[in-house]
């Protein structure tokens, strides 16, 4: 905006008609109100707001930059009870939905855990837990996490989103056993517990 302000809102207007809006209106969500480059919606779905939240994202991913101002959205979701008036909405769900968009990256979607539990295992998603976090004016910490394609090479660059989005069911990983008995003689004893014990469960490097 400061460097150039007339264009910017221009480009942000653009943004809204061509991708935002749009997307907001096909998953069944409700703009609120504007608050200058930003706004506030509402969907019935928690699902249905982390689906539009990320297709917006990758829409403006994808944006080809040309003259115009570069712009990056930060987008903060949460479940919480709201106060209804009028047209509008008040309360500490929305309180902290505003906290959790102050934390999240430029050009990310973060939830917080009470929507992430409404979303596990519900989309195509994975999740990066990013820890507690104290946010201002909320009296107790909020655990937050990050959304992200769940694309094999996004895998790889954050295994601990990995460990999120798999752990739904129980896993357990079979290493090889280390002689810590000084003798060297039992070296076989505990190479022959991990080759009998090796077949009977399936390793896996996302157990801790």
């Amino acid at each position: 905006m400061g460097a150039d302000e007339v264009g910017t809102l221009d480009a942000l207007k653009s943004v809204r008609r061509e991708i935002v809006d749009p997307a907001i209106a096909s998953h069944k969500g409700r703009i609120v109100k504007t608050t200058g480059d930003g706004l506030l919606a509402e969907f019935a779905s928690a699902v249905d707001a982390v689906t539009c939240a990320m297709a917006v994202q990758d829409r403006m991913a994808r944006c080809e930059g040309g003259a115009a101002p570069k712009i990056m959205f930060r987008i903060g979701i949460n479940v919480g009870d709201i106060i209804i008036e009028d047209e509008d909405i008040f309360g500490d769900g929305v309180n902290i939905a505003t906290r959790v968009e102050n934390e999240c990256q430029p050009g990310g979607v973060c939830l917080s855990d009470d929507a992430f539990r409404q979303v596990r295992g519900k989309t195509a998603f994975a999740f990066d837990d990013l820890g507690e976090k104290s946010l201002k004016n909320i009296d107790r910490p909020i655990r937050l996490y990050a959304v992200r394609s769940a694309s094999p090479s996004a895998a790889i660059a954050s295994p601990r989103a990995e460990l999120v989005a798999i752990t739904d069911r129980p896993s357990i990983a079979v290493l090889p056993f280390q002689n810590m008995s000084g003798d060297p003689e039992q070296e076989y004893f505990a190479d022959g517990m991990w080759r009998k014990s090796s077949p009977r469960w399936r390793a896996s490097s996302h157990c801790s």
